[in-house]
């Protein structure tokens, strides 16, 4: 079994998570298979609802499938997310109220080899907190660096 997990790493820099969801993704054949290659991007993409209340991934990057001839995808087309109605109410009176934005966390490939995508609703950081979580990164760096030498 290939383990496929494409990260969307600017996710927890730009975004406080609040909640997390684990969605299923509507693919055309090729789409998938380019998936299973590897062949995909999250790390520009977000999640928006239609006019019917149905929750859609915009802007994934899917790399054209190499053997896919004339029945090919379009690289950046918009996917539908699955999700159960509740789940899918919930996220959307918390989009319309409080305004904050839902964002792909990871995607994956499960056991029975379906693509799923793990998304949050999260809100948005500002300057001054993205400069914290840099400032908290580079102690816990320096920290580890400095456990290190003194265990050896």
């Amino acid at each position: 079994m290939n383990n496929i997990n494409i990260k969307n790493k600017r996710a927890k820099f730009d975004y406080e998570i609040l909640d997390k969801y684990t969605a299923g993704i509507v693919l055309s054949g090729t789409e998938i298979k380019s998936i299973r290659l590897g062949k995909a991007s999250i790390s520009q993409s977000f999640c928006e609802f239609n006019k019917k209340g149905e929750l859609f991934i915009i802007n994934m990057q899917v790399d054209e499938y190499s053997y896919g001839g004339h029945y090919n995808h379009l690289p950046k087309a918009e996917r539908k997310l699955l999700l159960n109605k509740r789940e899918l109410k919930k996220l959307h009176k918390e989009v319309a109220t409080s305004g904050l934005t839902i964002v792909p966390l990871n995607l994956f490939i499960n056991d029975r080899g379906l693509a799923k995508m793990n998304i949050a609703l999260a809100k948005g950081k500002k300057q001054y907190d993205k400069r914290e979580t840099i400032k908290d990164r580079d102690s816990e760096r320096n920290l580890a660096r400095v456990k290190k030498n003194f265990n050896n």
